[in-house]
């Protein structure tokens, strides 16, 4: 393979769920697709990268500080659903279930990964609970999920009257991301105090 080929196959094989014969396939296409389009797909990549950042309050991705979820004076403000990771809120966002604020964790506890509770954004979830009555933790159903919903259920307890978990209509091992709607839907309806 050519240098720039390579390089760009060893690029995409460093995304996540890319292994190095998806890499070559999507290289490869890449090389066959018209130049305008590469270009509009490198622009994309870096406006992305340039305009994007996380929300002040809750770290859901957004272009504007605070966020449409936190400058919104119509969502419930009595209510924090808690996720892993930015795109996760809009599965949630789906199902019209749920009308209160997010709070992104940017991530979950994994010993075995190096991330622990100082490696997530839990103290600044401890900030915001001035007024809160209920904290949905919609974490994913899987071992690192669920020990991070199991620690910040201890943690907030003693600070919330209601400290609820998804329900599992959710399959174990999932993510919230690849869950469909109705599921999560009945899983947010049907979600129970920790």
């Amino acid at each position: 393979m050519s240098d720039p080929l390579s390089r760009l196959v060893g690029e995409l094989a460093r995304l996540p769920g890319i292994g190095p014969k998806t890499a070559g396939r999507l290289a490869h296409h890449l090389l066959r697709v018209p130049e305008a389009q590469a270009r509009e797909l490198a622009a994309a990549i870096v406006e992305v990268k340039e305009k994007l950042f996380h929300c002040s309050r809750c770290n859901a991705i957004t272009a504007v500080d605070p966020c449409r979820f936190c400058a919104d004076e119509g969502r419930d403000r009595t209510r924090i659903c808690v996720v892993e990771e930015p795109f996760n809120i809009q599965p949630i966002e789906r199902t019209g279930e749920f009308r209160g604020l997010y709070h992104v964790l940017l991530g979950a506890l994994s010993p075995q990964r190096g991330i622990g509770p100082d490696e997530l954004a839990i103290p600044q979830l401890l900030a915001r609970l001035d007024g809160v009555e209920e904290v949905v933790l919609a974490t994913n159903p899987n071992v690192e999920g669920e020990a991070t919903a199991l620690y910040l259920a201890r943690l907030l307890r003693p600070r919330v009257a209601h400290v609820t978990r998804l329900a599992f209509g959710m399959p174990v091992g999932g993510d919230i991301e690849f869950t469909d709607e109705v599921t999560l839907a009945r899983s947010l309806a049907g979600r129970r105090e920790l």
